[in-house]
């Protein structure tokens, strides 16, 4: 498949109550690049415009903008704007990777020197504040955990189960939900979903990354594209999951609409759970309560649907 081509615009406004005397931001809102996204243009425009601004890569390598704003505000606006090119990953043998039980253990800790790909890995086998590890999630992704199943076997049935067993449910859960209450209620969204997977598979001794992005927005469909369904989480942030699953390297997936990932989601930034990568967060002084409203839109700029 050719590479496909997208513009996202990305617009967050904050309206307050009374005004904000002082506040400090921090964006996840420019798109990574990887082996196979590229970012071709990017920009991100602030209103009113911060008395402070800058750049830095954090611990997990995404690019974070940091904002300070020292005059007195009622709203505040911030639009990302980004052209990204993605290519299509590449074929995935499932059944000829390594066995789960086998990655399990090298992500164990052992006294001696590793490859930087395992130590990375280590990074996401652990807890973190939104992803406990907990047998109640072992025992749900059991009967995913075949004796000698690949890690991808094991990702795409445990992402299957997720999907199966979960209603997607907007507004029913916002992202300070415990995992425990979306997971005996059975219901939540894109973040809650891909926090569940990313727990089954910890809770297994495997490691798996929280990714924020975005899914391509469909318009009205052609004739030739009315037969494929609409994903769910799109004209929103979207996240889905990375699983470690050598000798592939990281292998995405999306909970939420049952799917490995190919060319219609674009990533923004990876890390532990949300709390790392959150698209826009900070501290404010004053302001009382208020109001967020959040649009996206992914354009596919190719003259042709990808395949």
């Amino acid at each position: 498949m050719r590479p496909v081509r997208y513009a996202v615009r990305h617009e967050t406004l904050y309206r307050y109550d009374r005004e904000v005397a002082h506040s400090h931001q921090q964006l996840h809102l420019t798109p990574r690049s990887s082996p196979r996204q590229h970012c071709l243009e990017h920009n991100i425009q602030i209103e009113p415009q911060p008395a402070v601004r800058s750049e830095h890569l954090d611990a997990f390598g995404n690019r974070v903008t940091r904002v300070e704003f020292d005059r007195p505000h009622a709203r505040l606006r911030v639009i990302a704007n980004m052209e990204v090119s993605l290519e299509a990953p590449p074929k995935l043998p499932a059944h000829e990777g390594e066995a789960w039980e086998r990655v399990r253990d090298q992500l164990g800790y052992l006294a001696r020197a590793r490859e930087q790909q395992w130590l990375e890995a280590m990074r996401f086998r652990g807890e973190s504040p939104f992803v406990r590890i907990k047998r109640l999630f072992g025992d749900f992704a059991r009967d995913c955990l075949k004796p000698g199943s690949t890690v991808p076997e094991v990702a795409a049935g445990l992402m299957a189960k997720v999907h199966e067993e979960f209603t997607y449910a907007p507004g029913e859960t916002e992202i300070a939900t415990p995992l425990l209450e979306v997971f005996h209620k059975r219901r939540g969204v894109c973040q809650d979903y891909a926090h569940l997977m990313i727990a089954c598979l910890r809770s297994a001794g495997l490691a798996a990354r929280y990714v924020s992005g975005y899914l391509r927005t469909h318009g009205p469909r052609t004739s030739a594209a009315a037969a494929a369904p609409s994903l769910l989480g799109a004209d929103a942030s979207h996240a889905w999951v990375a699983v470690f699953a050598p000798p592939f390297g990281w292998v995405e997936y999306d909970p939420t609409n049952n799917v490995r990932i190919q060319q219609e989601h674009v990533a923004l930034a990876w890390g532990r759970d949300f709390g790392d990568v959150s698209p826009l967060r900070g501290v404010i002084l004053g302001g009382g309560s208020h109001t967020l409203s959040v649009r996206v839109a992914v354009q596919l700029l190719n003259a042709q649907e990808p395949v």
